[in-house]
């Protein structure tokens, strides 16, 4: 059975499972399923690009970050901005006497995006980073990661039923079968990324 969208991957989770009297259960570990998948998933189909004005210490970031990737100022010629601690923010801050001006540093703070030097004016901030896929529901029935991963889906959700149904012996194969799908999915995007970066045509001269 095909699994294209949210309706077929609770039916094939209750065929799996052999059982009809899961249907209020069954969203449940897709949910679960998910969660793990933003920890552990990093795929070239999650980044995201996101820009924004920045006029203060703190911003908030685009709902459905995760993690950054690269954030850079475009406004008044572009450079990257390079992420620091806490630790290292503060101390910045103490050394220079919490100056402000063109931001040089950022650090993940409280949820939000710190900047130091705390801009002085508006700038320009572009953002590339993970987002979140958009979670399966009745009302978004599919994404990329079911497009083109049913599988994790599939024995992600199966692994998180297993606990629910006290079912110790099956919990081992569905955890390997979605360790094997993850490190496929992250392995994919390694490859499509980087596997041909640097090759050029050689023209032989005579």
């Amino acid at each position: 059975m095909p699994i294209e969208n949210y309706t077929e991957l609770k039916s094939s989770i209750a065929d799996f499972l052999n059982r009809d009297d899961l249907t209020s259960t069954i969203p449940s570990f897709i949910a679960l399923a998910e969660a793990n998948f933003n920890r552990k998933i990093r795929h070239w189909r999650q980044e995201k690009r996101s820009t924004a004005i920045v006029s203060a210490q703190y911003t908030s970031f685009p709902s459905d970050f995760m993690e950054p990737i690269r954030f850079s100022l475009t406004s008044d010629n572009t450079r990257r901005l390079e992420m620091v601690g806490q630790g290292t923010m503060m101390e910045m801050r103490e050394n220079n006497k919490d100056t402000s001006g063109i931001p040089q540093f950022f650090a993940i703070t409280d949820g939000s995006l710190e900047l130091f030097p705390t801009p002085a004016s508006d700038h320009t901030i572009e953002m590339v980073y993970y987002g979140k896929p958009t979670a399966l529901s009745d009302s978004n029935a599919t994404n990329w990661l079911l497009t083109y991963y049913p599988d994790a889906y599939l024995y992600g959700s199966l692994m998180h039923s297993a606990p629910y149904l006290a079912d110790d012996g099956r919990i081992q194969i569905w955890a390997a079968l979605l360790q094997s799908a993850i490190d496929g999915i992250n392995q994919d995007s390694e490859e499509a990324k980087f596997n041909s970066a640097g090759q050029r045509i050689k023209i032989r001269s005579y």
